[in-house]
């Protein structure tokens, strides 16, 4: 397995984030905020201190993760607007830095969640975002062009609060768009917010040849009360799944990379505790 780690969960101090991820045996290096900038807003020096810290702790990066579309409601956007074409600028910077240091996967979220994408029977009348999922097809496919001119795997994540929320939609919008530059970035604790089962279902789901990265975290979900509780890696609803997902990854021989998403804080305690906690259990069920 392709162990890591969203470093800023760690720290936004980049050196002392890779000093502590290489001694705890991690090797890949997801990049998401570093020192007050979020990837895709460094310039090119920062970009090369980046590389020589980097290449100084001998380890790799295994994704360049900004929130690009995130948050962006999609009655507000279309392809001529500002606000898309500020978002595709920045993509295409976080793919400069990916090429930089030698990375070949860069994140993308899927604009701001439409709850109800389909439905027959009146619910199309009644409870359908109507064009939704049309537009969202048309606005992703021109993230995927950039993609496959710069010859880099473009990850969609399962987000909380995106259009896609599910493996189930990222395998639709996949198929839909026919591009192999195009893979979901699953996080399956997201997931379970939209009641979507990690194993087997999600898994099956999105097929393991479809999954370009994946995030691990645990939390405690409760719907009803629009709560999420962020726990240690296995003490919260990810518990039941982990294991069997460790053993499909390694079956079915995935070749990505694996990142703690570092997002537990203990009480009185910082999220670096929180990582040095659930790290011993994500060496032993992904490490064997």
């Amino acid at each position: 397995m392709k162990l890591g780690v969203i470093t800023d969960g760690i720290s936004r101090n980049l050196e002392h984030a890779l000093t502590l991820m290489k001694q705890s045996g991690l090797e890949y290096a997801e990049l998401q905020f570093i020192d007050e900038f979020e990837v895709g807003d460094m310039n090119d020096h920062q970009i090369a201190k980046v590389k020589n810290l980097v290449d100084h702790h001998e380890v790799k990066v295994s994704c360049i993760s900004r929130h690009v579309f995130g948050g962006l409601p999609l009655k507000n956007v279309d392809l001529n607007s500002a606000n898309y074409k500020d978002q595709i600028d920045a993509l295409k910077r976080c793919i400069k830095m990916a090429k930089a240091l030698n990375c070949d996967t860069v994140r993308t979220m899927s604009f701001s969640k439409e709850m109800i994408i389909f439905g027959s029977h009146g619910a199309d009348v009644w409870n359908v975002s109507t064009g939704a999922w049309e537009k969202l097809v048309a606005l992703m496919a021109g993230a995927v062009e950039i993609a496959e001119k710069e010859n880099i795997t473009l990850v969609v994540e399962t987000g909380n609060n995106a259009m896609i929320t599910s493996a189930w939609l990222a395998r639709k919008l996949i198929n839909e768009l026919g591009s192999k530059h195009l893979k979901l970035l699953w996080d399956p604790c997201n997931s379970l917010y939209c009641a979507e089962k990690a194993y087997p279902d999600a898994y099956e789901a999105i097929g393991v040849e479809n999954i370009g990265h994946i995030h691990l975290k645990d939390s405690f979900i409760n719907i009803p009360h629009a709560t999420v509780e962020c726990t240690a890696l296995n003490k919260g609803d990810m518990a039941p799944y982990l294991s069997d997902i460790a053993d499909a990854l390694r079956r079915d021989n995935y070749q990505g990379s694996i990142s703690l998403e570092s997002v537990y804080r203990p009480s009185n305690a910082t999220f670096e505790d929180g990582f040095k906690e659930s790290l011993p259990i994500f060496l032993e069920l992904f490490k064997k």
